[in-house]
């Protein structure tokens, strides 16, 4: 039970045959009852920041939570932005690893087909010379043989024709 400075105010105590002197009571009583009141302004002051000060840690709890709620769903985010980048960077590198070995098994057949062109162009080649050198052979006997049927007399411009051995 909280007393007013009110209530010790007006206060009456009852009078006995040798109580205490009237005058110095309520002079005392004044002085207590002024205390008091202060005390119990401050109390109430005191009481009113209190509640000031609690809306307000209510406020910043609220505050502090929902920015706990933010950092959380920022740092999701960020976690799923970071995944997916990994799992991009994996795929583009997975795609340019597989990219990669096809150009590489492509140009392995084409060189091999290249070879295998080379290759058949120097048989054709080597064919070829052995023909031409077949031929020139051919020819350069035909030639022989034609300049064997005229021989000239070194004083006779007159061609000798020998008889062919048939």
């Amino acid at each position: 039970m909280t007393i007013t400075p009110m209530e010790i105010h007006n206060k009456e105590f009852s009078r006995s045959f040798r109580g205490y002197n009237d005058d110095e009571v309520d002079e005392f009583l004044d002085k207590v009852v002024a205390d008091y009141e202060k005390m119990y302004k401050e109390n109430m002051e005191i009481k009113d920041k209190l509640a000031l000060i609690d809306d307000q840690i209510k406020s910043y709890k609220k505050m502090e939570s929902a920015l706990k709620e933010t950092l959380i769903t920022a740092q999701k985010t960020a976690d799923e932005v970071t995944n997916n980048a990994h799992q991009k960077s994996e795929l583009i590198i997975s795609e340019a690893e597989q990219k990669a070995k096809q150009i590489i098994e492509e140009a392995n057949k084409e060189v091999i087909e290249i070879k295998k062109e080379f290759e058949r162009n120097r048989k054709q080649f080597k064919i070829f010379k052995s023909r031409f050198k077949s031929l020139l052979e051919t020819q350069l006997e035909m030639i022989d043989d034609e300049e064997n049927l005229f021989e000239y007399d070194e004083y006779d411009a007159s061609p000798v024709i020998e008889a062919q051995e048939s």
